[in-house]
């Protein structure tokens, strides 16, 4: 009998770290269709300047080159300013705005989703504090905006959205998961006018940091990005080297040149927050 509970305790102990597995892996890319509309012909703008004040104000580099947010030092008045811009975009009917608009529009509304959702909760070690159920960690399931009628999590943004409409890796580069191994918020919004070139910057930035992509005795440890959306960097290791090297500079140009494979990945989930000084 005590064999038997033994063995019963032991399968529902696998079956439940099979499943919590499952809910936890990266979610694929699938279009949500109702999102795919938009307005080529359109000149219409989405202001933005509220969200890039905010950055200003609450967002500045580390000595080791990670982004921070000053948490600690935000207002009710500063988060209700922050709300107020979330709250201007849902109102928008984004299918009528041109792709640029909207593929700025959608990384910055990430964004402001996520740095508010860790205002609710702050303080906190990590933002996989914030547990919406008992298998499930991280806000990410969380019916956090409503857009068009439509109630809309940040993995609906991401990967239904992002993802599949613009088909470009470096939306992990913008989207940002409150995270020291993620890469930057950027300190700025972003636009239809500077997305192209805030891209670039936050991919270099990140591929050379040593979060990105770093070679110790000849061998690569990269962010568990590129093996979580591996598919998103060329499908294999071979295709997340190569996009490296459209980044890389310096040493780490020169090591990959001699890297065939990657050795291991590594990801720091502490929240990127700035401790407020004495």
């Amino acid at each position: 009998m005590k064999l038997g509970r033994q063995l019963a305790a032991r399968s529902l102990t696998l079956v439940l770290l099979g499943w919590f597995s499952l809910v936890q892996a990266a979610p694929s890319a699938k279009l949500w269709e109702r999102w795919n509309a938009f307005n080529p012909d359109s000149t219409a703008t989405i202001d933005h300047q509220a969200w890039n004040s905010w950055l200003g104000r609450f967002v500045s580099a580390a000595p080791n080159g990670v982004n921070l947010v000053a948490y600690g030092s935000v207002t009710a008045a500063d988060r209700a300013l922050l709300r107020t811009y979330i709250d201007e975009l849902t109102a928008l009917q984004i299918g009528a705005y041109n792709r640029d608009q909207q593929r700025a529009y959608w990384i910055n509304l990430y964004n402001a989703l996520t740095v508010d959702v860790v205002l609710e909760h702050y303080p906190l070690d990590s933002i996989r504090d914030i547990s919406p159920g008992l298998f499930s960690s991280g806000p990410w399931r969380l019916k956090l905006a409503k857009i068009e009628n439509e109630a809309l999590t940040l993995d609906d943004i991401e990967h239904r959205i992002l993802r599949p409409i613009w088909q470009d890796p470096r939306i992990h580069y913008a989207v940002n998961c409150a995270s020291l191994g993620c890469p930057n918020l950027q300190p700025a919004a972003f636009t239809a006018e500077n997305t192209e070139s805030l891209l670039h910057t936050a991919a270099s930035e990140f591929i050379n940091s040593p979060r990105g992509a770093r070679v110790i005795d000849d061998k690569l440890q990269v962010s568990s990005i590129y093996d979580w959306f591996e598919k998103d960097f060329g499908g294999n290791q071979t295709g997340v080297i190569r996009h490296l090297q459209q980044y890389a500079s310096g040493r780490l140009a020169t090591a990959l040149g001699a890297i065939e494979d990657i050795s291991d990945y590594a990801y720091d989930w502490k929240i990127n927050a700035r401790v407020k000084s004495n």
